[in-house]
């Protein structure tokens, strides 16, 4: 039934701990892991690793290991030149430099298995090329807020989680789950293979919000302002929707929309007689 990548599996057996905990770890205070073999090893600890730099062209001992780990792990690769490495440490990198996240990531199938177990009825938001920090902050926090378990972004083309995106959340990051995947859609087959339904905001929608069902196991995907939700993603939606204005005025900004989104789905389920 897990439509994932057979990768993420592979992080238990080599005992990489998953925390479901409300409460997580307090942030480390070093920024990068510098060098192969401190990578390698940081992939069997509880670091919690951002993305990976690597030189351009490099060879050489440990780099294949590095690589293979970061596939089963899901961590992005990006190759670059030697400058790069040189402008953000002045240490021997070997090449090699890795940003250390204040999240721990997590499995889809887990979560997902991990709020069902619990009796809860999954209620999920998706971040489709949302890249300002601050509006990703604020969407982790009416999440929170509004009592959904999790939040799912691409590996490439959002904003990075960093200190003003938990600024700006106030914490709330901290409290929920996050899932980054290789690739959306694979996520949407993997949802819907659990039967969670898919929601996407539309403009010219004929639904309005408060008309649809999210007392249901639901995910809804949130995009950019500028162009929205991709095409090939939206295709895979089930339901499309829109949220009324009073004036002609472009839309919301994308964290009040999601605000608006997850507060009444919140109101569905604590106050199903008003339905």
């Amino acid at each position: 039934m897990n439509n994932m990548e057979p990768r993420n599996q592979s992080n238990n057996r080599s005992g990489f701990k998953r925390n479901y905990s409300s409460e997580r770890r307090p942030s480390t205070e070093r920024k990068f892991i510098i060098g192969r073999q401190p990578l390698i090893e940081a992939f069997s600890s509880d670091v919690n690793i951002e993305k990976i730099l690597i030189q351009k062209n490099a060879q050489g001992e440990g780099l294949s290991e590095i690589k293979q780990a970061a596939k089963e792990q899901n961590i992005p690769i990006q190759l670059v030149p030697i400058e790069k490495l040189n402008g953000l440490s002045k240490a021997n990198h070997q090449g090699v430099l890795a940003f250390i996240s204040k999240v721990k990531y997590m499995d889809l199938q887990e979560v997902i298995d991990f709020v069902v177990s619990k009796g809860e009825t999954p209620l999920f938001m998706m971040l489709d090329g949302v890249t300002d920090v601050r509006n990703i902050g604020a969407i982790g926090r009416s999440i929170h807020c509004c009592g959904a378990q999790a939040l799912i972004i691409p590996d490439k083309g959002v904003g990075a989680l960093n200190e003003e995106a938990f600024k700006s959340s106030a914490g709330a990051l901290e409290h929920i789950q996050i899932v980054r995947v290789a690739s959306l859609l694979k996520a949407v087959d993997a949802l819907h293979l659990n039967g969670i339904q898919v929601f996407t905001s539309e403009m010219r929608a004929d639904k309005n919000v408060h008309e649809l069902d999210f007392t249901i196991p639901s995910c809804i995907i949130m995009g950019d302002e500028g162009r929205g939700v991709q095409p090939y993603l939206a295709k895979s939606a089930d339901y499309f929707f829109k949220i009324p204005m009073a004036t002609n005025f472009d839309s919301f900004n994308v964290s009040v929309a999601a605000g608006i989104i997850l507060y009444e789905a919140m109101k569905q389920r604590l106050f199903p007689s008003t339905l």
